[in-house]
C-alpha cells in the first residue's frame, strides 16, 4: 500500500488507522461505511467489525491453546505447551495471591483472562502493517482493516468498563450496600463529630466520585494511547523506502515486544489492585 500512487502519506495513514465500520447511515441506511466520511457519520450506531472480529477471535484462540494444554497435561514429563501455560499460570496466580488479602475463586482467572488475551491483541502490532489489510482488501474487497484491537479506544474501555462493574459488583456482595456508599460518603475526611462527620460528606463524595470513575478512564487509555501510539509509528516507519524500514522497524519491533508485554501486565496488576479493593473491608 505505500507504493500506491493514489494515496499520498497523509492518505496512507488516515487509511490504515480507519476501522472498518458498519450502521446507520443517515442517507444510504444500515450499511458498510465505504469511506471516513460515511464512518464519522454513522455516529453512535456504528460497530467496527474489524476490532470485534479480531478481539473475538484472539479470544477463541486463547481458550483453544489453554484447552488443548489442559487437555494434554500429565503428572509425569510435561510437554513444551503445559510449560509455557503452567508458568503464566503460576506467574499470574502468584501476583493475585501476592495482592489479594482475601481468597477469591474469581479473580485469578478474570487476571489470567486479561493478561493473556490483552498480550494477544497487543501483539497482532507486530505483525507488518501491509500485510493482512492488502489481502483484505485486494483479494476479499474490503475497504479497511484494522487488526489490532487493543488501538480501538472501543475495545480497550470495554475491558475497563468490565472491570469496572465488577468492582462495584464485588464492593456491593463483599461490604453490603451500605457498606459500599459509607466509604464513598465517609471518606478520606471524617470526624468523630457526627455533625461535622455529615458535613464532609458532599467533599468525600466528589473526592472519592471522581477516584472511582478515573479508575476505568485510565485504565482503558494508558492501553489505548501507547498502543496507538506503537501503531502510528510502524505506520511512519512504513512509509520509508523499503531499506530503511528494516533499519528502523527490526528494533522498533524489538522493543514494542517490551511495551506490548508491559502493557498487559499493567492492565492485570491493575485489575487485581481494583478487586483486591472491593474486596477489602473498612
Amino acid at each position: 500500500m505505500a507504493g500506491e500512487g493514489a494515496l499520498t502519506p497523509t492518505g496512507y495513514i488516515q487509511h490504515h488507522l480507519q476501522n472498518l465500520v458498519v450502521g446507520f447511515h443517515p442517507e444510504n441506511g444500515f450499511s458498510l461505511a465505504k469511506s471516513s466520511e460515511e464512518a464519522a457519520a454513522m455516529g453512535f450506531w456504528a460497530i467496527h467489525l474489524d476490532s470485534m472480529f479480531w478481539s473475538v477471535g484472539l479470544g477463541a484462540l486463547f481458550l483453544f491453546i489453554f484447552k488443548k494444554a489442559a487437555d494434554r497435561a500429565t503428572s509425569g514429563v510435561p510437554g513444551g505447551l503445559q510449560n509455557f501455560v503452567e508458568s503464566i499460570v503460576e506467574f499470574v496466580d502468584e501476583n493475585v495471591r501476592d495482592t489479594m488479602s482475601v481468597k477469591s475463586n474469581f479473580v485469578g482467572p478474570l487476571a489470567l483472562t486479561i493478561f493473556v488475551w490483552v498480550f494477544l491483541m497487543n501483539l497482532m502490532d507486530l505483525i507488518p502493517v501491509d500485510f493482512i489489510p492488502y489481502f483484505f482488501e485486494h483479494i476479499l474487497g474490503v475497504p479497511y482493516m484494522k487488526i489490532v484491537p487493543s488501538t480501538d479506544v472501543n475495545v480497550t474501555f470495554g475491558i475497563s468498563l468490565s472491570v469496572f462493574a465488577l468492582m462495584i459488583y464485588f464492593g456491593i456482595k463483599m461490604k453490603g450496600l451500605g457498606g459500599f456508599l459509607g466509604e464513598l460518603a465517609f471518606n478520606p475526611f471524617t470526624s468523630d463529630n457526627v455533625v461535622i462527620k455529615w458535613l464532609f460528606v458532599p467533599f468525600n463524595v466528589l473526592l472519592e466520585g471522581v477516584s472511582l470513575l478515573a479508575k476505568p478512564v485510565s485504565l482503558a487509555l494508558r492501553l489505548f494511547g501507547n498502543m496507538y501510539a506503537g501503531e502510528l509509528i510502524f505506520i511512519l516507519i512504513a512509509l520509508l523506502p523499503w531499506f530503511a524500514q528494516w533499519a528502523l522497524s527490526v528494533p522498533w519491533a524489538i522493543f514494542h515486544i517490551l511495551v506490548i508485554t508491559l502493557q498487559a501486565f499493567i492492565f492485570m496488576m491493575l485489575t487485581i489492585v481494583y478487586m483486591a479493593m472491593a474486596h477489602e473491608h473498612h
